[in-house]
């Protein structure tokens, strides 16, 4: 199973509209992807499961779309030349070997120029340390607020093509 995580929080976000649209090159190829948006995070996440405490919702959670999951495609928002807190803490909250020796794609995304290229660094280290293997063909997404049309849809042609051969490389990978 492959799990796509819309790395943010943020309501309706751009991040959101870039992991739905991965998750259908995923289907086109006729691979069934499971959708996780860190918005569907338990609110209180932080204090009811770190430090090997576990609330019911946040293992459901981790039962669906964590455990089962053979590799991951992380969508990317900036944050401050990073990435979001939340993906950091929801990453904290899960024992590490759950995820040893998964494979994770990264797709960078940004309003400015770069793509979030320093933030999927940032993550890439993250991700080494927990003993993940990370897709060499990371993909920034610069200018992501050009490319999605006013019902929400990744439209830029050229971000679609790259979009879908990282998710054959990936498929193969």
């Amino acid at each position: 199973m492959i799990t796509i995580i819309s790395a943010t929080n943020r309501p309706n976000s751009n991040t959101l509209k870039v992991a739905q649209k991965y998750s259908q090159l995923m289907e086109k190829q006729g691979v069934k992807s499971e959708l996780l948006s860190l918005e569907s995070l338990p609110h209180d996440f932080i204090f009811t499961d770190m430090y090997g405490k576990r609330s019911d919702n946040f293992q459901q959670l981790l039962d669906k779309c964590i455990i089962p999951a053979q590799k991951f495609a992380i969508v990317v928002p900036e944050y401050n030349g990073s990435y979001a807190g939340i993906l950091k803490s929801f990453l904290d909250a899960i024992p590490p070997e759950i995820n040893k020796g998964k494979k994770v794609v990264l797709i960078g995304v940004s309003s400015g120029r770069a793509g979030n290229i320093r933030g999927l660094d940032h993550l890439t280290s993250v991700l080494h340390h927990l003993g993940m293997h990370v897709h060499p063909n990371k993909l920034p997404i610069s200018s992501v607020l050009t490319m999605i049309d006013s019902d929400g849809n990744l439209v830029d042609e050229k971000t679609l093509l790259v979009l879908e051969n990282q998710t054959i490389e990936f498929l193969k990978w």
